[in-house]
């Protein structure tokens, strides 16, 4: 089955077989901008940024490689105040920034009340900052560079930078955002860089999603909970919908009325039987993660609560295969062809071009290595186990690397993070990343906020008259705690002097 993009975490990469390697967001997801013209959805894209360019090193770590890139950032300074504002920084994760940028709008609504200037950071090997140009994906010794290491060593070349060349910025307390990955080098960059970063909001963020810390089938468990809360049978039929595809597709005249049934643009064979069912259970996800209660186009044009929506389609589960899976289509169809423009579904498309997906394949068959599975009891997907060595296998064909599991807990901690400090965990109870994220404080700076009704990284959108109070406290707590990390700074640089 195909694993959830981060990105926003958050966000679409098919992988063979039963290894899943999801992705935040964003994946995910994390973690694909299509900016929508409906105006309950206001995503903040009519704001004025300068995009500027700053030479990275390709290597933070070694000593002999003196190549550099362009890493993109953009900045917006039409309320930073020079002599008491702050700098909200976001660690840009798995697509374009330009895109990202649009699609956060709680840094815009903030941005006046913390006098802050607003800086996003382009992840290195995604948009435009490109280390080797259009060989950056060509094999693994150019890929070799794309690590979440690399990337905060990024974000803190580029912090430092600013403070030494804008003037009024060097004394400047600076506080970290991101959603979906985005939220997990947040959280890391506060971890690693406590120097640089005085806090961090990380929204969405799976930082537990690694090894055994949490159980592999809890993702899907709480995507199918939010079709189950959705629709009567919801979760039933979808559940019930794998049996009837495979027995229609055991012969030809069936391939062919399964491709009817769904209008898809080519012709099924038997050999594309997995991917479609990866391409269903994917739209399932994605549907799940941008569940937001207006309508939208983060991933695809969809209307408001979109589960709700496609589960008006699946109320019945005990009818023919033929029925149930022309009711499929239709809740498919809310998904890929809410616009109704599309004359057909793709089984190759399930988000948009703004998500890097060749980057976000390669590092989940390195360190991202983010263990799923189903058992089709607790969840309404077919069963899968979790297949290291299978997944490690696949990786090894595609990119010539082996991942390591065990990488992530050993440089950022897994569990063991209380010795760090001003980290802000948000998690929606919709989001089927909170699965792996921190929904309990740690300490009395390490805390967590749970949105109610809130989907993938709900919080870091634009705020709209649609917003359930849930998410409007939660954003007034996460500018409250903003508020003490930046008196702190100021109280300490007070000390100091």
């Amino acid at each position: 089955m195909g694993r959830p993009a981060l990105a926003l975490l958050p966000l679409a990469l098919l992988f063979p077989g039963a290894s899943w390697a999801l992705r935040p967001a964003a994946r995910g997801t994390l973690g694909s901008l299509r900016l929508t013209s409906r105006p309950t959805s206001r995503p903040a894209v009519a704001k004025e940024y300068s995009v500027l360019y700053f030479p990275q090193k390709v290597d933070h770590f070694g000593f002999s490689n003196p190549k550099t890139f362009k890493q993109r950032y953009l900045i917006a300074d039409k309320h930073w105040d020079q002599d008491g504002g702050s700098i909200l920084f976001y660690t840009g994760n798995e697509g374009d920034i330009v895109w990202f940028c649009n699609n956060t709008g709680f840094m815009w609504d903030v941005a006046e009340e913390l006098k802050a200037m607003l800086v996003f950071a382009e992840h290195r090997y995604y948009g435009e900052s490109l280390p080797f140009g259009d060989d950056s994906f060509k094999d693994s010794r150019h890929l070799n560079f794309l690590t979440s290491e690399q990337a905060l060593a990024d974000f803190a070349e580029l912090i430092i930078h600013l403070k030494r060349t804008i003037p009024g910025a060097a004394n400047q307390p600076v506080i970290a955002v991101g959603g979906s990955y985005g939220g997990m080098l947040a959280a890391w960059f506060r971890m690693k860089y406590p120097h640089v970063v005085v806090g961090a909001l990380a929204a969405s963020a799976p930082i537990w999603q690694f090894e055994d810390l949490v159980p592999c089938g809890v993702f899907m468990k709480i995507v199918t909970t939010d079709f189950k809360k959705s629709g009567p049978n919801c979760s039933q039929s979808i559940r019930r919908s794998w049996d009837a595809i495979n027995r229609l597709s055991n012969t030809g005249s069936g391939l062919q009325r399964l491709t009817q049934a769904l209008h898809l643009c080519s012709p099924l064979s038997k050999g594309d039987i997995q991917q479609l069912k990866d391409w269903i259970s994917e739209t399932w996800v994605n549907l799940a993660m941008v569940d937001y209660p207006y309508a939208s186009d983060f991933l695809q044009p969809l209307p408001a609560w979109p589960v709700k929506v496609v589960c008006q389609y699946l109320k019945n589960p005990n009818v023919s295969d033929s029925v149930l899976l022309q009711n499929i289509f239709q809740a498919l169809n809310v998904y890929y062809n809410y616009s109704g423009e599309a004359k057909c579904l793709n089984i190759s498309e399930t988000t948009t071009s703004s998500l890097g997906t060749l980057g976000w394949s390669y590092q989940a068959c390195t360190e991202m290595v983010m263990p799923f599975c189903t058992n089709g009891v607790d969840d309404m997907f077919e069963p899968h186990l979790w297949n290291l060595k299978q997944f490690s296998d696949e990786c090894f064909g595609q990119w010539g690397v082996r991942p390591r599991p065990s990488w992530i807990t050993t440089v950022y901690g897994g569990r063991n993070i209380s010795s760090h400090s001003n980290i802000i965990f948000s998690n929606g109870d919709l989001d089927p990343w909170s699965g792996g994220g921190v929904t309990k404080d740690i300490t009395d700076t390490l805390v967590a906020i749970t949105i109610a009704e809130g989907a993938h990284h709900l919080d870091l959108r634009a705020n709209t008259a649609f917003d359930p109070a849930s998410v409007l406290w939660a954003r007034a707590m996460e500018v409250r705690y903003m508020k003490r990390w930046i008196q702190d700074f100021r109280s300490r640089a007070t000390r100091q002097h």
